[in-house]
């Protein structure tokens, strides 16, 4: 029985990593093309069909192009800091049930690597570890404006992890467990019980802090588009460029599923779509509000971006928990 599960557990590790790493990919390809569409442009279109060999050119390229460190790198940690970043992503994934139980062949499969009565907890808790990644690659590439990237990665992912923190607090106390089946069982009385309608500022609050914590516009602090370098990653070339942007794509998927999970009824049946599909349409609407995000807003500077989460995020997320702590007291003593 335990050999089982071993296999079963190195299975789904080997497919999540597979897949993921796949989709990642082909996402580039997705948000070329929509930011091309909303912006009167065509994207790739030479290589193949639509363009869509140009994630296989991708793919040789970064394989094969010149790995570089600078000589005044310290290169050990030069070269560890791109797997830090990847593989927190992917670990953070392990207590993230990403669909229902199914059947193959009479054998039960559960799509969720770890499944930990703490799973909130450690998924945000492996995520917030990926920080080290690009602050290390900063601070390790011999390069000031990568020294000021990876201090920007250190305030943006720090700040923002307090208020994902504080905004997840709320919807927890209702639900009564970290665990994400049990919040996934939570909302199973359908879509009149998704959290979101109890909680629509926890969950404001933290596709906001999803956006600072996955790079993304208009909170792209850490690999600032709009400026000549890349922010921590402008010493790195090749693969270990890539990894960083392998972990940031995983990180986006990631945040959409927690998204998905907590406050919109994840894998549960909605009408008559069954629950795996349910949730694959909610990750990919979120995938695409983050992409259209990107085309539609400019970026911010970093003293307004520090601003809107101490001054702002941060407080609405403290009122919403005061008042959610009311709110449970007062139902349990009527109760």
């Amino acid at each position: 029985m335990e050999t089982s599960i071993i296999i079963e557990t190195i299975v789904k590790a080997i497919v999540i990593l597979a897949v993921f790493s796949a989709i990642a990919g082909f996402t580039t390809y997705i948000e070329r093309k929509i930011l091309a569409f909303m912006q009167r442009r065509l994207g790739p279109t030479n290589v193949g069909p639509y363009g869509l060999l140009q994630i296989v050119c991708d793919g040789i390229k970064l394989f094969t192009k010149e790995d570089f460190i600078p000589q005044n790198a310290v290169k050990p940690i030069f070269m560890i800091a791109p797997i830090i970043t990847a593989a927190t992503a992917f670990i953070a994934m392990t207590a993230v049930p990403f669909f229902p139980e199914f059947e193959v062949f009479g054998y039960t499969i559960r799509p969720i690597i770890a499944d930990i009565n703490v799973g909130v907890l450690f998924v945000m808790g492996v995520a917030s570890v990926g920080l080290y990644g690009p602050l290390l690659a900063g601070m390790s590439s011999g390069n000031k404006w990568a020294l000021l990237g990876g201090a920007r990665t250190a305030i943006q992912l720090l700040s923002y992890e307090v208020v994902s923190g504080l905004a997840l607090l709320a919807p927890l106390m209702l639900v009564g467990s970290l665990s994400l089946i049990d919040i996934n069982e939570y909302q199973s009385a359908g879509f009149t019980s998704w959290i979101i309608w109890t909680q629509p500022l926890a969950f404001i609050l933290f596709v906001m802090a999803g956006f600072a914590e996955t790079n993304r516009t208009p909170f792209d602090l850490l690999e600032h588009e709009a400026e000549i370098v890349a922010g921590y990653a402008t010493e790195y070339s090749g693969m270990r460029w890539g990894m960083f942007f392998i972990g940031e794509y995983a990180n986006l998927f990631t945040i959409s599923f927690l998204i998905s999970l907590i406050f919109l009824g994840g894998y549960n049946d909605l009408w008559f779509i069954p629950g795996g599909l349910a949730i694959i349409l909610k990750v990919s609407f979120l995938i695409f509000f983050f992409l259209w995000t990107r085309a539609s807003w400019p970026h911010v500077r970093p003293d307004q971006l520090m601003w809107l989460c101490w001054k702002i995020l941060m407080p609405l997320a403290v009122v919403n928990i005061l008042l959610t702590g009311a709110f449970v007291m007062i139902v349990g003593s009527l109760g």
